[in-house]
């Protein structure tokens, strides 16, 4: 979501990449899975969730309504691609001319109705395939115009389904902005093809990206002490992704399953 220079990006790739684990599988993680999962050393409490069982969802989000002109993307963020049913959430992305864009798709934050610091996050979701598609989850400042600190739980390129991005942005003492990252690449997984579970464990003093239950990055460089809120979105176009095939078929949708929140139960500490 931060504003990021082509040639910056294409060093990036270049400098940080680590293959899968042997472990990352195409296996579903249930809906009936216990919500209170415990890590290897602390028992998280849900502190908020949202399974997406119906329209009356989408009151705990606000639901964007804007033509992006963020990293020259290409689309129009309308109410109207996002939607509920068969028990998911549904970000959909259309080829169609709307106020003055050749596309629009879909975000929703929970800017001012959900902002915490620290604990873990679970997502459980299906991404969308196609170039210059551009799904991300992310955790962002709302006191900051330029939202840094700012923590990207996944980005992913459609026209890389087997490669995810996992950063953290801020601003030092000085104003210089600077940010740790990886780059993941899995050897057997298209993460379009099924549900896998997004994690991130926000701690006092290091960050963790996990998949599937998998830890695939951890950074102790930086960690927000500000609350965060949740930002769902599937860009079009940009700086980063490039531009959109025009044979590729539309509408292309991103699945989630479900959000859910957790906060160390009393007596773990953080």
């Amino acid at each position: 979501m931060t504003s990021t220079n082509a040639v910056e990006e294409k060093k990036l790739t270049e400098i940080k990449q680590v293959e899968s684990l042997d472990e990352i599988t195409s296996g579903v993680i249930l809906k009936t899975k216990a919500i209170n999962q415990p890590t290897k050393t602390n028992q998280w409490q849900l502190l908020w969730s949202d399974e997406f069982q119906n329209e009356s969802s989408l009151k705990d989000w606000n639901l964007q309504d804007w033509p992006s002109d963020k990293n020259g993307e290409w689309q129009y963020y309308t109410p109207e691609n996002v939607k509920v049913q068969e028990g998911h959430l549904i970000i959909q992305s259309k080829r169609e001319r709307f106020k003055g864009r050749d596309y629009t798709s879909g975000a929703l934050t929970t800017e001012n109705k959900l902002e915490f610091t620290y604990g873990k996050i679970d997502i459980r979701a299906k991404l969308p395939k196609g170039k210059g598609v551009f799904p991300a989850f992310w955790l962002v400042n709302s006191i900051n115009g330029n939202w840094l600190p700012e923590i990207d739980m996944m980005e992913n390129l459609g026209d890389s389904p087997n490669d995810l991005y996992f950063v953290v942005h801020w601003q030092d003492s000085n104003g210089k902005r600077k940010r740790d990252f990886r780059h993941f690449i899995s050897k057997d997984v298209d993460f379009s093809k099924d549900f896998h579970l997004y994690s991130l464990i926000w701690e006092k003093d290091k960050i963790v990206w996990l998949i599937d239950n998998q830890e695939v990055f951890q950074t102790t460089e930086f960690s927000p002490s500000t609350p965060l809120f949740i930002y769902l979105n599937t860009a079009i176009g940009g700086n980063w992704p490039g531009p959109p095939s025009p044979t590729d078929q539309y509408p292309k949708d991103m699945l989630i399953d479900y959000v859910r929140v957790y906060q160390k139960s009393e007596g773990s500490g953080q």
